[in-house]
């Protein structure tokens, strides 16, 4: 396992994010809400976290739902997974959906999403009159089996 450091400013109230068990891919991250937010069954609301990030050059931080809360209560991150870049410095918000048929309560401290560190790869792209025959070929969406 490989570890970097992740700069961190914290408002006051904040929670770090936290690994819960040492085989952990993904660090619980926590609300920072002055009240309770309600999320309305089919609505979605931006989530405030109190954690503004600097991430190493090369890498990025994807948050992703927990899946408790999607399990138990229809509660998922809407833009999942979601990516924070290694240039961005605001502050770190998770945008949650509610699925989920009765209103979502969002408590100040609750973990609200999970977020994991990944290396990041940029392509080149380059024009081509033609691209190389497979089995596959053009079929998507199904085309392979069920």
């Amino acid at each position: 396992m490989t570890n970097i450091n992740i700069k961190v400013v914290a408002k006051e109230g904040s929670k770090l994010p936290l690994y819960k068990t040492s085989g952990a891919a993904g660090a619980d991250i926590c609300a920072l809400l002055e009240k309770p937010l309600v999320i309305e069954s089919g609505k979605s609301a931006m989530v405030p976290t109190g954690l503004f990030f600097e991430i190493p050059e090369g890498y990025e931080v994807q948050i992703r739902p927990r899946s408790g809360l999607a399990a138990k209560n229809g509660v998922t991150v809407l833009n999942t997974p979601g990516t924070i870049d290694s240039d961005y410095r605001g502050e770190i918000n998770v945008i949650l959906i509610n699925l989920g048929d009765k209103p979502f309560t969002v408590n100040n401290g609750d973990r609200i999403a999970q977020m994991l560190v990944a290396p990041v790869i940029q392509a080149e792209f380059s024009v081509v009159t033609s691209l190389d025959e497979t089995e596959r070929g053009a079929g998507g969406f199904g085309s392979t089996g069920v």
